[in-house]
Order: C-alpha cells, then sequence, then structure tokens
C-alpha cells in the first residue's frame, strides 16, 4: 500500500501556532483559547489555531474597510488586478502539493481529490475569474428626459465594487469554495474579510501568505479563523460589511439572511441540497452505475451537489441495484494519504455521529440496506457506504440532508412518478438524468425543480457553468461571465449637456 509522506513544510506548517492573517501579516488573537484542528483518518489533534474573538472580528474589518477607503485595489489599473490574481494561480500550483497534504490532513478527503480537485481547481477557477478582472462593464444609456425644454443627456452605469465582503467558508472543500469566496470579491476590486470553518481552517491560512506574496496589498484579504457562533456571527452583523458571501446548511444560511437583511447587506447563499437522480430503462447501465457511484460517494458524500437520491424505472432496477452493491462491495476505505482508497473517514467526530445516526433510524424502521465493507479500527471518523433500497418517504434519511456516504435508491413505475418523488423536496441545488432518449434528455431537465440540471452525468462543474440552487438550496449564482456582478453595485451617471 503506498501512503504519501507529508512533505517537511507540510508538518512545520502544522506545528506552527497559528495566529490570524490580518494586513498581509500574523497577528496574535485577543482571545488566548485556542481552537484543536484533528486529523479525520485517527482523530488526532493535528494542530491549532486562533479563536478569533469579538475585537479581533472589528480589527479585521477595520483592516479591509480601511484599504477599500482608500483605493489601494479597487482604483488599480484592472489589468495589474488581473495580472496578481494570475500570479497568485502560479503560486498555488507551486504549492500545490503542500496545499493537497493539508487540505487531506484536516478534512480526511483522498489526496487524488485534494490533488485534481482543490489544489488543481484551485488554479483554473482563479485564473478564470482573475480574466473577469478586465471584463468589467456598464452601458451607454439613450434617455428621454423632457425637461427643461431644449435639454440633452447623456447616461451610462459603471459596474462598482460594493465594499468588504465577508466570506464564510465550510469544510468541505475549505481551499476550492474558499477561493470561490474570495477570488471574484477581489477580482471586482472589493476588499475581504475571511472566516473558514473551525475545522478546516489551515488550507486559507496558508492561501493567505500567497495572496501577499502575489501583490494583494495589506489590509485587502484577512482571515479569521474561530467559531461560527462568535467570529462568524459577529462577521455577518458588522455595519462595515457590504456583503456576505455564504456556503453551508440552510438553517444556518436563513440566520444569516435575516441578519443581513435586517441591515439590508446584500447575501449570497448556497445552501444544502437532497438531490435525485432519475434513471430510465433506457439509460446506458454502466455508464450510469459509474456514475453514480462517483456522485454519490465522492468525498464521502460531503458534497452540496452530491447525488442521495435515486428513481429508477422498473424495467432497469434490478440491473441498477446489482451494479451499485458490486461498486459499493469494492470499494476500499482507508486514510486520505492513501491514494489507493476510494472510502475515507467523513470530517469530524459530531459529522460521523450525525450520519451514523440517520442509518440507525432507518435501520429501525426496517430499511433494506447495503453496506460497503467494514472500516478501519481506531478513533478515525469513518463510516460504512451504504444503499438503502425502497426507503420509505417519510424517513428522515429520505427527507433531509445526511452529507455523507449514503445514497437511496427507488423503483418508480414511470419517469413521471420519477419526476414527482425528484420534486418533492424543499431543497432544489441540482439534480440529474440518465437516458439515452433525446428527447427525454431535452423534454425532462426544464420540468427538474434544480439550479443546475446534468444528463448522464452528476456533480461535474465548470468555472463558466453558473451554479446555484433554487427553493431552500440557496440565493445567487457562482461562475460564469455574470460572476462579479454579485459583488458590484451599478450606478448610473447622467450628464445634462
Amino acid at each position: 500500500m503506498t501512503v504519501t509522506s507529508v512533505l517537511p513544510d507540510v508538518q512545520m506548517f502544522l506545528d506552527r501556532k497559528h495566529g490570524l492573517y490580518l494586513d498581509g501579516q500574523w497577528v496574535d488573537s485577543s482571545v488566548q483559547t485556542r481552537l484543536p484542528v484533528f486529523n479525520p483518518a485517527t482523530g488526532k489533534v493535528l494542530s491549532s489555531v486562533a479563536d478569533a474573538g469579538f475585537d479581533d472580528v472589528q480589527h479585521a474589518v477595520a483592516s479591509a474597510k480601511r484599504s477599500f477607503d482608500k483605493g489601494v485595489w479597487r482604483d488599480m489599473r484592472p489589468s495589474e488586478r488581473e495580472r496578481i490574481l494570475l500570479r497568485l494561480a502560479d503560486l498555488v500550483e507551486r504549492d500545490a502539493e503542500i496545499l493537497a497534504q493539508l487540505e487531506t490532513l484536516e478534512q480526511g478527503q483522498s489526496i487524488t481529490l485534494s490533488r485534481i480537485l482543490e489544489a488543481g481547481g484551485a488554479q483554473s477557477w482563479i485564473r478564470y475569474v482573475a480574466g473577469l478582472a478586465t471584463k468589467i462593464t456598464g452601458q451607454s444609456l439613450d434617455v428621454s428626459i423632457a425637461m427643461p425644454p431644449g435639454a440633452r443627456y447623456t447616461a451610462y452605469t459603471r459596474k462598482e465594487p460594493i465594499g468588504v465582503v465577508a466570506g464564510i467558508v465550510p469544510w468541505n472543500f475549505p481551499l476550492l469554495i474558499g477561493v470561490w469566496k474570495v477570488l471574484p470579491a477581489l477580482a471586482a476590486g472589493c476588499s475581504v474579510v475571511v472566516k473558514p470553518s473551525e475545522i478546516t481552517p489551515l488550507t486559507m491560512l496558508w492561501f493567505a501568505q500567497l495572496a501577499t506574496e502575489a501583490g494583494v496589498p495589506d489590509g485587502v484579504f484577512n482571515v479569521l479563523t474561530g467559531m461560527g457562533a462568535v467570529a462568524g456571527a459577529a462577521l455577518v452583523s458588522h455595519p462595515d460589511v457590504a456583503k456576505v458571501t455564504f456556503t453551508g446548511s440552510t438553517p444556518v444560511g436563513k440566520q444569516i439572511a435575516e441578519q443581513c437583511a435586517s441591515r439590508l447587506a446584500r447575501v449570497s447563499l448556497e445552501l444544502g441540497g437532497k438531490n435525485p437522480a432519475i434513471v430510465l430503462a433506457d439509460a446506458d447501465i454502466e455508464r450510469t452505475v459509474n456514475g453514480l457511484t462517483m456522485a454519490g460517494f465522492l468525498n464521502q458524500g460531503q458534497v452540496c451537489a452530491a447525488c442521495s437520491r435515486i428513481y429508477v424505472e422498473a424495467p432497469l432496477f434490478d440491473r441498477v441495484a446489482a451494479g451499485l452493491e458490486i461498486a459499493l462491495s469494492g470499494m476500499s476505505i482507508g486514510p486520505g494519504m492513501d491514494p489507493t482508497a476510494f472510502i475515507n473517514p467523513v470530517v469530524s467526530r459530531p459529522q460521523q455521529k450525525k450520519v451514523q445516526s440517520y442509518l440507525d433510524r432507518a435501520s429501525e424502521a426496517g430499511a433494506e440496506m447495503l453496506r460497503g465493507p467494514q472500516v478501519p479500527e481506531g478513533d478515525g471518523f469513518y463510516i460504512r457506504p451504504a444503499l438503502v433500497l425502497n426507503p420509505d418517504d417519510t424517513l428522515a434519511l429520505t427527507r433531509e440532508e445526511v452529507f455523507g456516504p449514503v445514497m437511496t435508491l427507488t423503483r418508480v413505475s414511470s419517469a413521471e412518478e420519477a419526476l414527482a418523488k425528484a420534486n418533492d423536496t424543499n431543497f432544489g441545488l441540482a439534480a440529474s438524468l440518465w437516458t439515452n432518449n433525446l428527447e427525454a434528455a431535452m423534454k425532462l431537465p426544464p420540468r427538474m425543480e434544480a439550479g443546475t440540471v446534468w444528463v448522464n452525468s452528476h456533480v461535474m462543474i465548470d468555472p463558466n457553468m453558473p451554479f446555484g440552487g433554487i427553493k431552500q438550496s440557496g440565493i445567487g449564482r457562482d461562475f460564469g461571465t455574470a460572476w462579479l456582478d454579485a459583488f458590484t453595485e451599478t450606478k448610473s451617471i447622467c450628464i445634462q449637456h
């Protein structure tokens, strides 16, 4: 078994007594307590970070506000901002293995995934959004203002950076989603304060150093580590924060929306999902089984867009079930630093207990369940992958976001029944359709209630394809050519002449 060894730079970073990253430098927190960072594969403490308090939040926001008001970043030529952000992508590429190892050690995910999707994907997203820095445009407007008589007007709009942006980053993809919070704000000319999850703060701290090295001015990009209930709440409610961008659970997202509404701050929310897949009887069985296995168990199912519910037309149900059972039985389980392991630990002990509680309640209710291999013995946060067959629609496991290596597989009589069941949820983040029928591929996706619908694929994203949810899965869209619109305000200018 090949196990990746930890790089010396990674070990030195783990051993360091981390402070907060404010004004382009490390500073001590005003609070003496520290937060442990655990290795999910062992359950042991990996490192520790500062636990930011209220005063630290004030310091961070003041730093960002000061840099914004001075215009050291927002007034920079767009091409210069683009150059610095492209340099940041180069530095992420240089330190890709360091970032990948930090990500795996603190989050638990496969080192292969960390290398390809996190460190590798971060480079792609940074380069894409850096290019948008020089594509911010307004419009010239023909207006018909009739007063005073004989007056002529020229009007136009311009996009201006919104101000200080607070980015709240979840624990499932700490680096990549952190980039999604930071980079569009920077490209638009904003200043940023980021609070990574207290569970997975390390990669964002390393990334902050790279931003300074790339040339991002001091105070423009700040990182607070701390608890959501303290540092996160103080950041979201701060009067100088013009916009909050949050990825996480729907309950927390609702709280943030209420706080922002009370002071009319802008907000973008990418929240939970209970994402369905509809498999029609004509679907290619091999492609479907392979695709759904990846869609449901990537990163142990800790993916907001992961497939969690599968509805299969009756003629193909037994073959899909048999294929997924074979896939389950063949899954290798082990630590993320072992590149041969397909299933790794979930991120934390509380997450492990939460996922297991869903499975226990389903078992107590008599649900039929197929399980993957036994997990390694020890203190790691492992969950045996599970496929629940034809569960009752009232089970918590079928209604709520589990966020673990669990999928349900349900037999349906028709595409219409599958569609009704797929749409019967409060969520609407993502969905997929599996078919070789062109007519079905064109007609069904518009009727599927989700922000993204894949056909013969699932969970694959791209910087140029907008992503976000409907219903209780969120507000706003990330990615795409209009990405920076959410970080700017439109100003109309009207000149009489």
